[in-house]
């Protein structure tokens, strides 16, 4: 997903080296054409549950950061995305906080969506989404904090609004288990196909197995 994200930036005036980075992905896309994502039927947690993570001025080129969020229900991914943010963020904190954002305005999407499904338990009670910044969350539950983030488009506050009403609830993760870092940047192999097999990810024989 990522490695889409960062093609498209270019797809006005590509170079000989995006069309060999678009024919890798081809590639990797081609050896793993038997993998699919595990859902399970009796998982004893079936809520819904949110990732959300920002690779801060990671694009050289103009310094914008990129935006990536994971929801899970019944184990598996059912809803992802990577994006470049539209503005040019101070901090990593204003960075997860748009990030932040962008991933509770899909939140309420898929909550309603569940509900008319009829998966009214997955969304009883507020949707946890996990960030690794403690500063994004303590700016999304004290207003206290609002002279600091002034500058922040008042569009992205309303993450603060949906905490207050208890439709989401912001909660901290420890870097290494921030599911959405693979949205967000490259990532070592090893890295990658850790949080690959997070994402419910399992080839064919596994699923046999199972």
């Amino acid at each position: 997903m990522y490695a889409v994200c960062l093609l498209s930036r270019f797809m006005e005036a590509p170079t000989r080296q995006h069309m060999f980075a678009a024919k890798r992905v081809l590639r990797y896309l081609k050896g793993t054409s038997t993998h699919g994502v595990w859902y399970k039927r009796k998982d004893e947690n079936n809520k819904l549950i949110g990732y959300t993570d920002s690779d801060y001025a990671g694009d050289l080129d103009d310094r914008k950061s990129t935006s990536g969020y994971v929801f899970f229900v019944a184990g598996g991914a059912i809803s992802w995305a990577s994006k470049k943010q539209p503005v040019v963020t101070l901090s990593t904190t204003e960075a997860e906080f748009v990030a932040g954002s962008y991933c509770a305005a899909q939140c309420v999407w898929l909550r309603k969506i569940l509900e008319q499904m009829g998966w009214k338990s997955s969304v009883s009670a507020a949707t946890k989404i996990l960030c690794d910044s403690s500063s994004a969350i303590k700016l999304s539950k004290n207003p206290v904090l609002h002279g600091r983030s002034k500058h922040i488009d008042v569009r992205f506050h309303f993450l603060r609004e949906l905490a207050k009403e208890e439709v989401i609830e912001m909660e901290h993760c420890r870097s290494h288990e921030q599911v959405a870092d693979i949205m967000t940047k490259a990532l070592h192999l090893d890295t990658f196909q850790t949080l690959r097999h997070q994402l419910g990810m399992c080839a064919e024989g596994d699923f046999k197995q199972r």
